[in-house]
Formats: structure tokens, sequence, C-alpha cells
């Protein structure tokens, strides 16, 4: 992405301008401006200088009177689904650009580009070439936190690709058999892909890792038969590059092993004396479960493989670094077993959270619950590796509009720490703004009670799918900032109000359906007794539990409140107007 497009270049500007206005601050190029009627092209020695000739010039100095308009230059056949976004708040929180940009689709990939400008650019893949589109149309110039956020394509080489294989990719028969030593792509379960395996190794050692012409990379993916990806690009200079591992579980640790194998081999052979650790990277949505109850299931791995196993604290994570590392140290035989235990607890949480997602989709049709951002969800072609969430492929891939069709809105009270509340509420309320728009929901901090009250309570006003996003991000705020241990999980009591007359109806007889609520939910409700209903003839039903488990409840709970509406509803007089025929 060396090449530049200029636009918005005056008639009278020449080349030898352009080439004074790059001199002048100091921007080599690479070769000599091309000058067409109103826009220019200029090769840049490299990337890091592309981005700089457009962070610096670009609507910013002005030729002849006209404000210059610089960006990465991209033919139109590969105007695709890649974006690069510039001019972000250095400090954004993770879930507000994550939200943002998962209001236009499907975030396959988000990567930092390393730059020297004070504000973060990201490089953005989109699932679809209309959600970049509208990204594109809609981000620019957008405002978060008086900047000016600047979206622009970069090139997408998969857009560029021979259209037969374009073809394959979506389902037409291939011409041929696949190659030898690749397994086709029917042969690898779903599941198995959806959850790649993630290690970041030593810098020094990615030449031996990838060998001379890349044949010892090769030799191990025909081996393994897996996918590898070397991130050499990523964080220029750091002293670690992350690895990526498309296979099945065995495929994934076999590599694992043979890649320890060649490091080992290589620190022997350069005379390196420190032990070189297997560290793996896990999405820190899934590591609580990994470490288990008072570390249980972590020190149960360590016993069982004789290895030492530790896990960055929630601190180092960032904007762009949603991935705690986990380092194990022991033997290659010992880390290796280690690798596959660790791994296995990783699916198995990802296969809960998609189970768990699944079901609360049957609970809420149409709900989009990728979109929440709570945990990563993998595209058909595996998860990216910045495993940045995004809302599902296909028809729901947009938000759902919330007009005259929108289901009745609710309002639920959530009690969180009163310690949390400045965290929720952000700096100067964009925080909850953000959070506001990102659900769809209105969301309002009640006064404190008392001076030293310990809890504060969060009205929430919205349809079902803004309840689930507001409260879902409200509960990973909480975990992110360190209101729970790493070993403790969020549980937060919600409060909603139904009708006196409907209590009864959520008791159930002899506390029958109250029962069946908290054993099909796991989650805690109390109706209490010898409530006086407020002013609106209701009472409150208390609900405590995890996400997943309150989620279920207050629906459930909504199920029963809309049935009890509906045998309230009068009959229809037979006199009255014919009912509409449902198209």
């Amino acid at each position: 992405m060396n090449k530049l497009y200029i636009g918005n270049v005056s008639e009278q500007a020449s080349a030898l301008d352009l080439e004074t206005i790059f001199e002048q601050w100091k921007i080599p190029f690479s070769a000599p401006f091309l000058v067409k009627s109103g826009y220019a092209f200029v090769d840049c020695p490299d990337e890091k200088i592309a981005m700089k000739a457009i962070d610096t010039l670009s609507g910013k100095v002005e030729l002849h009177g006209k404000l210059l308009e610089v960006e990465h230059s991209v033919p139109k056949r590969q105007r695709s689904c890649k974006l690069q976004i510039r001019n972000i708040p250095a400090h954004m929180q993770w879930e507000v650009l994550d939200g943002l940009l998962a209001q236009y689709g499907t975030v396959e990939s988000c990567e930092q580009v390393n730059t020297d400008t004070e504000t973060a650019v990201v490089n953005v893949r989109y699932g679809a070439k209309e959600q970049a589109r509208q990204a594109v149309e809609k981000l620019n110039g957008f405002m978060m936190e008086n900047y000016a956020l600047k979206v622009s394509y970069i090139p997408d080489e998969m857009a560029a690709a021979d259209p037969a294989a374009v073809s394959n990719r979506r389902g037409a028969a291939p011409r041929g058999p696949p190659r030898q030593g690749s397994p086709s792509l029917g042969a690898r379960p779903k599941l198995q892909s959806d959850v790649p395996l993630r290690m970041l190794v030593p810098t020094q050692f990615v030449g031996a890792i990838i060998g001379k012409e890349g044949a010892t990379i090769r030799n191990i993916t025909k081996q393994t038969h897996s996918k590898i990806d070397i991130h050499r690009k990523e964080n220029a200079g750091a002293a670690e590059k992350p690895i990526t591992v498309h296979s099945t579980p065995e495929g994934c640790s076999s590599a694992c092993r043979r890649i320890m194998e060649i490091m080992q081999k290589e620190a022997l052979d350069t005379k390196i004396t420190e032990e070189i650790p297997l560290k793996i990277l896990a999405h820190n949505n899934f590591v609580g479960r990994l470490i288990g109850k008072e570390g249980r299931n972590l020190k149960k791995i360590e016993q069982d493989t004789g290895t030492k196993i530790t896990i960055s604290p929630l601190q180092d994570l960032t904007l762009y670094n949603p991935e705690r590392t986990i380092t194990v140290k022991g033997p290659i035989e010992a880390c290796a077993t280690a690798e596959e235990e660790v791994m296995k607890k990783i699916r198995e949480s990802y296969e809960n959270d998609v189970a768990a997602m699944n079901l609360q989709s049957n609970l809420i049709p149409g709900l989009n619950l990728n979109a929440l951002g709570l945990f990563p969800v993998g595209t058909s072609g595996g998860m990216s590796p910045s495993m940045v969430p995004g809302p599902p492929t296909g028809a729901q891939a947009s938000y759902p509009s919330f007009g005259p069709q929108q289901p009745e809105s609710e309002t639920v009270y959530l009690f969180i720490p009163a310690l949390a509340v400045g965290a929720i509420i952000g700096k100067q309320g964009q925080h909850i703004k953000q959070l506001s728009r990102f659900a769809g929901a209105s969301i309002k901090i009640a006064p404190a009670d008392e001076m030293d009250a310990k809890q504060r309570m969060v009205i929430i006003a919205g349809p079902p799918e803004a309840q689930f996003k507001a409260q879902g991000r409200i509960f990973g705020k909480l975990k992110e900032e360190n209101f729970f241990g790493p070993k403790e999980e969020v549980k937060l009591e919600a409060h909603i109000k139904v009708p006196s007359f409907a209590a009864g109806r959520v008791i159930g007889k002899g506390g029958k359906t109250v029962n069946e609520l908290q054993n099909l939910t796991s989650a805690e409700v109390v109706v209490p007794r010898d409530q006086t209903p407020d002013e609106n003839d209701q009472v409150v039903v208390k609900i405590t539990g995890h996400f997943y488990a309150s989620q279920m409840a207050q629906r459930k709970i909504q199920e029963i409140l809309s049935q009890v509406r509906r045998q309230q509803q009068p009959k229809a007089s037979p006199t009255g107007p014919p009912m509409a025929r449902r198209k």
C-alpha cells in the first residue's frame, strides 16, 4: 500500500509543485508524480511513509487554493471489503470502537497499523462489499471525542482474485482435485476451524520457522494438514510475533510441537541459554473459564503435565489487543501436552458460548447476538487473528431498525457496584452515550439512595434486543475494569416491574413456576412477599445471576406477562371490523 492517490488537485498544478510540497514536509517519494486532470499518483518507499503523507497532507495542505486529498490508491477491482480507519482517539475503549464498526456488518478482522501519529489507525475487513461501502459512507467524518474519523479503501487482494477461485469459495464445484497435501475444505469440521491456535514466538526465531525460501513452514503445513499464518508485519520492531494455526485440534497441536522443536534447535545453534517458553494467545472472554474456580482448572493442567503456567494480567489488554498471553514453561513434550489441555478448555468455552448464543436466538427471534462483542465468533473461514466480534453474516448482518414494527419497550433496573458508575458513564458521559447509541436503548443512572450506598441502579429502557446489548456491555465492562476478580463470575441483580395481579402467575401454584424458572435459567428469581404495589399497581421481581442466566429469566418472565396481557384483552365484538388478513 505504497501508492498514493492525490485528489482535488488544481488544473494549474504541476508535478514540480507536488514534489516541492512533499520535499517541504520531508516526505520521500520513490517515483515521479503522475499528474492527471484534477488528480495525481505517486509511489512512496514504504507503507509507513505513505501513511505519514496521508496524515500530514490530506485536508491540511493547500496547492493553488485547493486543499489536497491524499489517500491510498486502490484500483476499482480491489475496492471491496478492506478499509483503513484513521484519526481514532488513542485512548478509545475497545467496546466503543467495536460497537461502532459492528453497526455496518460482520467485522472479520481489525488490526492496528503502527504509525508515528498521535491518533490510532486500524485496517478493517468487513464480511461483504456492501457493508464496507456503508462503513465508508457513514464513518467518514464521524466525530469521536472531537476527532473526525477518516475512512478509505485499501487494496483487497481477494477481490481481485481469479473469478473461478471465488466461485469455488462460494460453493461451486472445483475444477480439479485439491492440491496434494492440502486437506479439502469439507474434510475439516467447522467448529474445529473456528478456534485456531494463536502463538507468540520470539522475532529472532521467525526466520528459522519459515526456513529457506519458505521450505520449513511448507513442510510443517503439509505434515500437520494445517494453514499457518506468520504475522511478520504486525508490530514492527516488537520482540515477539504472533502465529495463527488453522487446523483440527490434533493438527494445531502437531504444528505447535514442530514450531517449539525448531525454536529449541535454533536457540542451541545460536547459543541462547535462557528457556524458550510456549506462549499461547487466548481471547480474554475465555480465560476465566480456563483458570476455573479458585484456579482449579489451571492447577490441574500444571499438575497433570508437569509445567508452570502463568497468564498475563488484565491490565495488559488494550483497544487493539483483547487477547491474554498464556505462558507455559517446561520440557517440549510437557508444553505440548499442556497446549492440548489449554486449547481443549478454550474450545469448550467457545462452543458453550455458541450454544448459549443459539439458545438466546431462539428466545428472541432475529437477535444479532454476535454484535454484542461478549465473545469472539469466527466466520466460516475461521476466527480472525484479532478475534474482533461482529454480527452474523447473511440477512441479519446489519442492525435491525427500530421502526414502527419494533417490539414493545421494556424497562429493566440493573444494579451495579457504586464504584463502577464512573466507568459506565465514561469521560464527559461519552461511554454511556456511545452505549446507548449502540444498543438503541435509553440508559440512565439513578441518584444514590444514601451517601454510602454500595450499589447504584441503572435504568435501561428499550425493546428486547436493546436490553440484551446494553446489559451485555455493562456486564462486560464491569469484568474488564476489574470490579470482579479474575476468578469471579459477574453476577448482577436486575429488577422487573410486573402488574400486581400478574405476580401470582410468575410465582405459580405453590411456587412451581418460579422454581421451574430457577432450574431452567440458573438465575435466582424472587418475588418478595407482602410488597405494597406502587402508584402504577406494580410489584418487583428480582433476578440475580450471570449474564445469560439473567437474560433467559427476563425473557421467560416477559413471556408470562405477554400471556397475561393477551388473556386480559377483551374479545372483539362480532359486529366489529373484520381482522386484516396476515400477509
